[in-house]
């Protein structure tokens, strides 16, 4: 069907987004005792990340509620400016709400609050920097293309790697660094022949939280064929957080590759009932592959999926 040459032609684009809202921007938080803000990351000792700050996390990445997340992180980021996480989800909306702007600016503002807190938390400091330069990559090949700015997004990906090889130095079992570089390592490994990717799948292991880790290896699963596996994977994410509509999707594509269509259609539905919630293209996009799990036209379903954006 029209849907397996789709999918395949915008998985790039995929990976990218989960970089940007999910992998990218889940790298958070710092030492502090028990006794304060929650750390969703860290089930020891936890670090402090505000309270602001944990509801836009857990709005954005719990929830999938981008519109709650867009909402919350301009307050965050009033009652909490010294913490780098609040711009990488603000850098992150940005990039997916098209506004390259707020995506340039962000990532800026990431690089420059995680620079300030490694004089006093390091391991964080390191990674925001990580997330805010890889974002900086990400705005060059949206602005220059892919040919002219690809030489200049490589020399970024070789500082962001120097940023997390200096985090892996402080603590390299530290969960939240296990579950960012297991992301990007996923992403190597789903695209050079050379890169082994049970050893991202290994590092995703010692992530946290569950319901970003097993989506993480799901989505990893997906993209290289291998659809029991992601399919077992996602199963584990819902069970953790079985409101989200970006599991929902997940787990409707997975079925969809598998060629179960009608097994994959009331996934589809669900995640669509979170549409108000989720960015314009997101639900276009579901929408429109939800039309093709019907076995109608791919023209017809184009023109479905801008009536449901409608």
């Amino acid at each position: 069907m029209v849907l397996h040459a789709r999918l395949a032609s915008l998985r790039l684009g995929t990976r990218l987004k989960a970089l940007s809202a999910g992998t990218l921007t889940v790298a958070f938080l710092a030492l502090a005792p028990a006794a304060q803000a929650g750390d969703p990351f860290r089930t020891t000792n936890p670090h402090n990340i505000g309270e602001k700050t944990e509801a836009v996390f857990n709005a954005l990445f719990f929830e999938g509620n981008y519109t709650a997340a867009e909402a919350l992180v301009g307050q965050a980021i009033a009652a909490e400016p010294h913490e780098p996480m609040n711009y990488a989800i603000a850098a992150a909306l940005g990039y997916l709400n098209r506004d390259l702007t707020q995506l340039a600016q962000q990532a800026q503002r990431t690089q420059q609050t995680a620079t300030a807190l490694k004089a006093t938390d390091p391991l964080r400091g390191h990674l925001y920097t990580a997330v805010g330069i890889f974002m900086e990559g990400a705005h060059t090949l949206q602005t220059q293309g892919i040919a002219r700015g690809t030489p200049t997004a490589l020399r970024l990906l070789q500082r962001v790697f120097r940023e997390l090889e200096a985090a892996e130095q402080i603590n390299p079992s530290d969960p939240e660094l296990s579950l960012l570089k297991g992301f990007m390592d996923l992403l190597l490994a789903v695209n050079l022949p050379f890169a082994n990717p049970d050893q991202a799948i290994a590092r995703l292991q010692n992530g946290h939280p569950d319901f970003l880790t097993h989506r993480g290896i799901a989505i990893g699963m997906r993209d290289m064929g291998r659809y029991s596996e992601a399919l077992a994977e996602v199963d584990k994410a819902l069970a953790a957080a079985p409101e989200n509509p970006d599991l929902l999707y997940l787990k409707a594509q997975i079925l969809f590759l598998q060629q179960q269509y009608a097994a994959s259609l009331p996934f589809y539905r669900s995640a669509l009932t979170y549409a108000d919630q989720l960015p314009a293209s997101t639900a276009r996009q579901i929408a429109f592959e939800a039309c093709q799990a019907e076995g109608v036209a791919s023209d017809v379903c184009v023109e479905r999926s801008r009536i449901n954006e409608g």
